[in-house]
C-alpha cells in the first residue's frame, strides 16, 4: 500500500482533484515503469510467522535494512514502519500482516527493474537470513490462520481492520493474508489514459489467471487457483473491484474523480495523528462534515492523494495507472508482471492491437470473467473460447510491443524474454497454483510444509 502523504494546499473545488489527476501526463520520453512486489516472512524455524518486535521481528529486519542501504526511516508513533530512498527514489513498507513490500523506483527498462528486484532481495537475504528469517513469493498466506498472522503497528490499519467487517467478508483476508506484484504506468494525456485504462481493466482477469498463484489457505487446498483474486471479489465493493464507467467511450479524469468522491474515507492525518473518517465520503468532507469534529478538518489535497490511495480497483487511476489483479510469486514474476503490461501498453501498436482484440467485450463480459477466474483460470470461458486461447493472443501483442521497444541489455537481448514465465504457462496449460497442488498430492506427501523450500526467496 501507498505511503501516507501530506500537502497542505486547501481544496477549493472538485475542478483541482481533476487537475490533480491530469497533471500526471508525461510525454513518452519521460514514461518510466514503477514495479511493486510483496512477499511474506517466515522463520526457517518451523515456518512461523515473524512478529513485528523481537530480536529477530520484523523491526529488526527495517533496522538492519536501514543500516545497509542508508535510507531514511518512516515512522509511526515512534516506531519504524518502513523505509525510503532519500531522493523518495523507492521505498519499502509493510503490509498488515507483516507482508515485506519494494516499491521500485521509476525505470526505464525491465531490465532495470529486474536488476533491482535482484539487488533488493539479495540485500534481504544479507539481514534476514542471520534472523533466520526467509521469504515466500506466493499470492496468498498458505498456512497460518488470521488469528496466528501478526499484526504491524500502523495507525492505519487500524482504522481498516476495525471498518472491514462492515463492508465485505473478506477484507481482513485480504489485509493480512494476500501478495501481489503490481506495476505502475505513465499516460501522455486523457485520451491515451482512457484507452490505456480501458485496455488494462479488460485484461485484469488475463493477468488474474497467468499469475494465479494462491491454491492453499490454513495448510489445506483451497479449491481455487487464485485465493487473492476470490478475496477481492467481497472485500470492499464500494471501492473496488471493475469500475463500470471505465468502459465508456468519453471516460475521463472527471468521472473517476466523480466516482472517488463517493466512496468513504478511511481517515484524514492531522499534527502525525490518524482520524477515523469511516463514516463519511469525500464529497461529504468537502461540504464541512469533518470541520466540526477534526481540528483543522478542511480537505487538503493531501488528504485527496491519501484518498486516492485507499481505493483498490482492479485498475486503479492516481497520477500514474496501477495493475493490481496479479498474485504475488517467484523472482520470475516480479519481471514477467511489469513485461506483459509495458508490452501490451507502451507501444502504440501493440496497444492499438489489445484494444481491438477486446473491442467487443462488454462490462457485463469482463465481470463474468473476473468472477471465474479465480477458480478456474485459464479455463475460463471467452465467449467460445476459453482464457487460455486468449492468453496465446495476447502474449503475443506483449512481445511485439517489448521487440519493438527494443531496449537490449549488455548481452544483446530486449526485454520480450522476461514473458517467457507466461508462455511456459500457456503452453502447460496450468498455473503455477495448480502445478504445486499437484505437487501436494504427490511428492509433498499432503503436508504444505515442502512450500517453504520451493517458493522462497
Amino acid at each position: 500500500m501507498a505511503r501516507d502523504t501530506t500537502d497542505d494546499r486547501q481544496i477549493e473545488n472538485v475542478d483541482q482533484l481533476v487537475a490533480y489527476l491530469a497533471e500526471g501526463s508525461k510525454p513518452r520520453d519521460k514514461w518510466r515503469i514503477g514495479t511493486e512486489h510483496e512477499k511474506f516472512p517466515f522463520y526457517i524455524d518451523g515456518s512461523r510467522p515473524v512478529p513485528y518486535e523481537g530480536s529477530r521481528g520484523i523491526r529488526a529486519l527495517l533496522e538492519g535494512m536501514q543500516k545497509t542501504l542508508g535510507w531514511n526511516p518512516i515512522m509511526d508513533d515512534g516506531r519504524i514502519i518502513g523505509l525510503v530512498e532519500p531522493t523518495g527514489q523507492g521505498a519499502i513498507s509493510l503490509e498488515p500482516g507483516g507482508q515485506f513490500e519494494l516499491s521500485g523506483a521509476p525505470l526505464e527498462t525491465i531490465h532495470q527493474t529486474c536488476r533491482e528486484g535482484n539487488v533488493h532481495l539479495s540485500q534481504l537475504r544479507e539481514i534476514a537470513e542471520p534472523l533466520g528469517i526467509r521469504f515466500l513469493g506466493l499470492g496468498g498466506s498458505p498456512k497460518w490462520t488470521l488469528a496466528e498472522t501478526p499484526k504491524m503497528p500502523k495507525s492505519r490499519y487500524d482504522i481498516m481492520t476495525a471498518y472491514m467487517p462492515k463492508v465485505g467478508t473478506k477484507g481482513l483476508d485480504m489485509m493480512y493474508r494476500t501478495c501481489t506484484i503490481q506495476v505502475n504506468l505513465d499516460f501522455s494525456s486523457e485520451a491515451d489514459m482512457r484507452r490505456k485504462m480501458r485496455v488494462a481493466q479488460r485484461l485484469q482477469p488475463l493477468s488474474t489467471a497467468l499469475f494465479a498463484n494462491s491454491p492453499f489457505t490454513d495448510g489445506k487446498v483451497n479449491g481455487m487457483k487464485s485465493w487473492r483474486g476470490d478475496i477481492w471479489r467481497d472485500t470492499d465493493n464500494q471501492r473496488s473491484g471493475l469500475l463500470p464507467f471505465v468502459f465508456s467511450e468519453d471516460f475521463g479524469f472527471a468521472d473517476y474523480v466523480e466516482w472517488a468522491l463517493d466512496v468513504p474515507m478511511y481517515f484524514i492525518i492531522r499534527d502525525g495523528r490518524y482520524h477515523d473518517c469511516t463514516h463519511v465520503t469525500f464529497r461529504q468532507f468537502m461540504d464541512g462534515a469533518l470541520r466540526n469534529e477534526v481540528t483543522n478538518g478542511v480537505p487538503t489535497m493531501g488528504d485527496w492523494a491519501n484518498h486516492l490511495s485507499t481505493l483498490f480497483p482492479d485498475v486503479r487511476l492516481k497520477r500514474f495507472i496501477e495493475m493490481r489483479g496479479a498474485d504475488g510469486g517467484p523472482w520470475r514474476r516480479i519481471c514477467a508482471l511489469p513485461a506483459f503490461w509495458v508490452g501490451l501498453l507502451y507501444d502504440e501498436n501493440a496497444l492499438a492491437a489489445a484494444d481491438d482484440l477486446t473491442s467487443g467485450w462488454s462490462f457485463e463480459d469482463v465481470q463474468a470473467m473476473r468472477d471465474a477466474v479465480p477458480e478456474q483460470a485459464l479455463k475460463t470461458p471467452v465467449g467460445n473460447h476459453e482464457m487460455r486461447d486468449v492468453a496465446r493472443e495476447v502474449l503475443k501483442i506483449a512481445r511485439d510491443g517489448l521487440n519493438a521497444r527494443a531496449y537490449l541489455n549488455s548481452e544483446g537481448y530486449d526485454e520480450a524474454g522476461f514473458l517467457d514465465p507466461l508462455d511456459e504457462v500457456v503452453a502447460r496449460g496450468t498455473t503455477s497454483a495448480e502445478e504445486m497442488v499437484k505437487a501436494f498430492h504427490t511428492r509433498w506427501g499432503g503436508s504444505i510444509e515442502p512450500i517453504f523450500l520451493e517458493q522462497a526467496y
